[in-house]
């Protein structure tokens, strides 16, 4: 159950160079679309990754989870669907579902990613800025 009740639905095709010999999507093309949806979902909340990183935070993936449950091949459109799911002081978890972009979706891989809050290298606790958007609120000016 998502902590916000924001969802980011970032969609995408998957290219060939994502594909195997067998041209079925490969298990590592998954990765980077689990990280566009969460940089979408800070955009779409008000709050640029950039912006974070020119404060001098960043929030390094310390734990994947990923569930595959139907092969996906070239060019099939897909839906990345991303969530917040848990939030601490220094901390957070996405929550992901990848589906087929279609009007019946069917769903081919589900996950989870953890991230620990880095302030000029440092564990550090989150801004405020990140506590707002979980609970609900847009993001201020210069937060």
């Amino acid at each position: 159950m998502p902590l916000s009740t924001r969802i980011c639905h970032t969609r995408l095709r998957v290219r060939y160079a994502e594909t195997d010999a067998s041209g079925i999507t490969h298990h590592s093309a998954y990765v980077p679309w689990l990280e566009a949806g969460r940089v979408e979902w800070l955009r779409e909340a008000g709050l640029s990754y950039r912006d974070l990183e020119r404060q001098g935070y960043n929030l390094p993936v310390v734990e994947l989870h990923l569930r595959y449950v139907a092969a996906t091949r070239f060019d099939d459109a897909l839906i990345v669907r991303s969530a917040l799911s848990d939030l601490r002081s220094r901390g957070l978890r996405f929550s992901y579902e990848v589906v087929t972009d279609e009007p019946h979706p069917r769903q081919v891989a589900n996950g989870m990613s953890r991230h620990v809050c880095l302030l000029g290298g440092r564990i550090a606790p989150l801004p405020a800025a990140i506590r707002r958007l979980a609970e609900g609120g847009e993001k201020r000016e210069g937060a």
